[in-house]
Order: structure tokens, then C-alpha cells, then sequence
């Protein structure tokens, strides 16, 4: 019974604090090389407007958070940096493979599978990224990145431009400590991983939900939430989905090629 009344009271209060992050804000970031992140992917709605981010990790899906999932239909768009230059080559129609596990991001497992129409055409503006493997151990304080489209101030205006920004990876005690800390009292879900939005004013904000965390070349994490709508750093450390911890699923749905 208790269990049950912290899973709700966690979900009250994600919530009520703002954390799920839709939406894309990279903040203290800088414009993107268009020669790299070749693996981004918009993920967007069924009139064409920007949701999530996401990432190519096989010619023929995109990784993204599941909360990111829409009621309608939804497509991904490739081989952009700038959302204002798309053109119908760049777009897929998506099957959504959700992790059969995900109930809300407060419960974890805010990982999805995005399975594109076709294959997509690899080129020089079009490249899957590698995944980390599981056996690799992400240390403390690693300089990864992560990136995204949209606003990259508190309140302000989206940016159809990709920017990206160096985030540091946050002990994951010491990340489950601070969440934990009144007036928060959050007790993070499983299999997570934190970087950046804390001790440092880089970091995501109410977005780049489903966007990758990359460290040495290789996506480690899904963006999942931060804390509130301010872009106020530092408070409590960004949190990520831990891609290694779902190797197996994603390896088993990439080999039978579906959901």
C-alpha cells in the first residue's frame, strides 16, 4: 500500500512541478556543425510541428523517449539541422514500438522505438550513432553532450536551428540524493542516468525530451525530465533514460525488425 502511495505521490508531484519535458530547449548551447550529429531526428506531429528529438541508431529506427508518444499519427525527419529547410525525401511515417513497461516518466522506462516506413538513406547528411555498449561504465564528471532544437532561454522563443552543449555526467548517488531533498522529495525511477542541470548552468529545459546523451561518440541516454520550467541553473541534475539497460530489448526488436 505504501509502495503504491509513493508511486502516486511522485507522479502528483512530476507533474505538478512541470518535469515531463516536451518541447526542445538546449540552454547555454552554441549552433551545431552541420558535419556532425548527423544521427538527430525531429520527431514530429501529424501537422508537421516539431515534439521531441530523437536519434538514428539503425537505417531503419529512430530511439526516442515514450513519453514523446502522440495520439495521432506522427513522422521523424532526417538529415536537417535547420527545421525551417525539410523537405518530403527527409520525412518517414513511424510505427511506435513503446517499451511495454513505460506507464508514465515518474515510473521510468521512458524509452520508445520509432520503426520508419521505409530505410533510411544514409549519406553524408544521414548517420546512425552507435549505442554504448553494456559492459562500458560512464565515469563521474565525463564530458558528454547532448542537443536539440528550440529556445534557449527561460520563457523564450523556440530556435528551428540545432544547438548542442557539453554536460557533465552526475554521480548517480549523489543525483538520487539531491532529487530526494526537500522541498523535492523525489525518489528517481530506475535505470537512469544524470548529466548536466546541476553545478554547471548547461543543460536541457523542458525538453529535448527524447534527444540522446552522448559520451565519447556513443548515445548513453534518452533525455527524460528536469526539474520545473525554469531554465535557472543549477538546481537538480538532468535525468536521463540509461540506454545500457535496455540492450536487450532494443537489440531484440532491431532484429526481428518490429514491434
Amino acid at each position: 500500500m505504501m509502495h503504491a502511495l509513493q508511486k502516486f505521490l511522485l507522479f502528483h508531484l512530476l507533474m505538478c512541478l512541470g518535469l515531463q519535458a516536451l518541447g526542445s530547449d538546449i540552454i547555454n548551447g552554441k549552433k551545431a556543425n552541420e558535419k556532425l550529429m548527423l544521427y538527430m531526428a525531429s520527431v514530429q506531429n501529424n501537422k508537421g510541428h516539431h515534439v521531441c528529438g530523437g536519434f538514428l541508431i539503425d537505417e531503419s529506427f529512430v530511439l526516442t523517449a515514450a513519453h514523446c508518444d502522440e495520439k495521432n499519427s506522427m513522422s521523424v525527419v532526417l538529415g536537417t539541422h535547420n527545421l525551417k529547410k525539410v523537405d518530403d525525401s527527409m520525412r518517414y511515417n513511424v510505427t511506435r514500438c513503446k517499451h511495454p513497461s513505460y506507464v508514465s516518466v515518474s515510473k521510468g522506462d521512458d524509452i520508445m522505438l520509432l520503426k520508419l516506413s521505409k530505410k533510411a538513406q544514409l549519406n553524408k547528411r544521414v548517420k546512425p550513432v552507435p549505442l554504448i555498449k553494456a559492459e562500458i561504465k560512464i565515469k563521474e564528471k565525463a564530458k558528454c553532450h547532448v542537443a536539440g532544437w528550440g529556445s534557449t532561454e527561460t520563457g523564450g522563443k523556440t530556435d528551428n536551428v540545432l544547438r548542442d552543449v557539453d554536460v557533465p555526467i552526475v554521480n548517480l548517488e549523489d543525483c538520487k540524493k539531491e532529487w530526494a531533498q526537500p522541498p523535492n522529495g523525489v525518489n528517481l525511477p530506475a535505470n537512469v542516468i544524470c548529466a548536466g542541470g546541476y553545478g554547471t548552468k548547461n543543460g536541457f529545459c523542458q525538453g529535448d525530451s527524447g534527444g540522446p546523451l552522448v559520451c565519447d561518440r556513443k548515445a548513453v541516454g534518452v533525455v527524460s525530465f528536469n526539474m520545473r520550467k525554469n531554465c535557472d541553473y543549477p538546481n537538480v541534475p538532468n535525468v536521463y533514460t540509461n540506454i545500457s539497460k535496455y540492450l536487450p530489448w532494443i537489440k531484440k526488436i532491431l532484429k526481428q525488425k518490429k514491434c
